[in-house]
């Protein structure tokens, strides 16, 4: 039977949710054989290359106005957000990390307030408290014991990206007609040279090139960059916000199946309580969106 544009959009977000996915798991086990700030150089530096490649490859634009709105989110989601991801995972599970990083429409949901002046509405509210419940019982602050850091590592690598989010809103709304995959090589290539820095820099051991560390490299480079780009960029085009909202938070609960499948990772009853009540907080996020874009 021939599939519907929406129909065929939906499974590019699906397949992208589960290349993602798996992903934490593909970064906790190349960790084991590199520094964190070495893997994340060589993964954004070479995804950075291979996006420029598609832009020429796609005669796309490769200049772009607003360079310093570019480079700010380069520096929040490519810097920010990988390395701090990528140290979380030193210390902490895979799942877990995936869990608190996908935080990010919850605080873009608050800094929308002071910087956007968009205010919360309808099951916004309810969605805030669920999720902030939630982190407090992975965060546990009364307990300050395990892997408390990487979990602040991991939450705030979701705010990073969040302001990211706000400064692309924010572009948008000045340049509504910028080249979406020509921003993603640039801020990919910006956000790269303070990881190389850093890696060049960093105390590491010596890289160790076994066929898992080199399987990882090429995962994160060709799936979790160019194809994951391309099924983004046909799903965004053919899907409204509020769907691709709802259908992104497959990503987390792969993530979190993937590492207890392959890592054995158990989280205990406080984490997963917590990573249940962010889950439903961030369903009902991506209920009022498909609700206001429904009503609009």
């Amino acid at each position: 039977m021939p599939q519907s544009p929406s129909a065929r959009a939906l499974a590019a977000l699906m397949l992208l949710a589960v290349i993602w996915g798996y992903n934490w798991v593909v970064m906790k086990i190349a960790l084991v054989d590199i520094g964190p700030f070495q893997f994340g150089a060589l993964r954004t530096l070479f995804g950075a290359l291979v996006l420029f490649g598609l832009v020429l490859a796609m005669r796309r634009p490769v200049r772009i106005v607003e360079m310093r709105a570019v480079a700010l989110m380069g520096l929040l989601q490519t810097t920010g957000f990988t390395g701090l991801i990528i140290l979380a995972l030193v210390s902490g599970g895979a799942g877990k990390t995936a869990v608190l990083a996908y935080t990010m429409p919850f605080w873009v949901m608050l800094l929308a307030w002071p910087l956007l002046g968009d205010r919360l509405h309808g099951w916004q509210w309810p969605s805030a408290v669920a999720t902030l419940v939630g982190l407090l019982c992975i965060l546990d602050p009364l307990h300050l014991a395990g892997d408390l850091l990487s979990s602040v590592l991991a939450t705030l690598a979701g705010v990073c990206w969040a302001l990211a989010v706000i400064v692309a809103k924010r572009l948008q709304a000045r340049e509504p007609d910028l080249d979406v995959l020509a921003i993603a090589a640039w801020q990919s290539l910006i956000g790269a040279v303070p990881l190389v820095v850093v890696a060049l820099w960093w105390p590491a051991e010596p890289i160790n090139w076994t066929p898992s560390l080199i399987g990882a490299l090429l995962y994160n480079i060709v799936p979790g960059t160019v194809i994951a780009w391309l099924l983004w960029l046909y799903a965004l085009r053919r899907l409204s916000a509020g769907t691709t909202s709802m259908v992104s938070l497959v990503t987390p609960v792969i993530g979190v199946l993937s590492a207890a499948w392959q890592l054995g990772e158990r989280p205990g009853t406080g984490e997963l309580a917590g990573m249940l009540l962010i889950g439903i907080g961030l369903l009902l996020l991506s209920a009022e969106a498909w609700r206001r874009g429904r009503a609009r």
